[in-house]
């Protein structure tokens, strides 16, 4: 098991930065691949970011790309997201995940290992 505990949310104006952590613990050894996936309200959840585990190779959705950025530090077993340029359209629960197969997937049902979220509110 892989427990992951999400902070950084918080209220932000637009065009204002956020940083997101993602802390892991226990078998952290099992966290090859990981991401942070979005939820806005009335809204199914979406893929945002994901990075292997060399932090080498990171993919986005079109929606944040040139503006989010996704990194790790596997030493840390922590995961971040820097949210720059945010947009009225970003206010979401931000979740991380853990892919246990590392294979850069950016399906929700490909993760196995869920964060409880942490809310990102941007006023216009």
């Amino acid at each position: 098991q892989v427990h992951l505990v999400e902070s950084g949310g918080g209220l932000v104006q637009a065009g204002g930065s956020v940083r997101l952590s993602c802390g892991a613990s226990g078998r952290t050894s099992m966290m090859y691949g990981m991401g942070w996936f979005r939820q806005a309200p009335g809204k199914e959840r979406e893929f945002v970011a994901i990075i292997n585990w060399s932090g080498a190779i990171t993919n986005y959705a079109d929606s944040v790309k040139g503006r989010f950025t996704i990194s790790r530090d596997n030493a840390k077993n922590t995961m971040y997201l820097q949210m720059n340029s945010l947009k009225p359209e970003d206010t979401a629960v931000y979740y991380c995940a853990v892919d246990k197969y590392g294979l850069e997937r950016t399906t929700l049902s490909d993760y196995d290992y869920w964060g409880q979220g942490t809310q990102v509110t941007v006023s216009s």
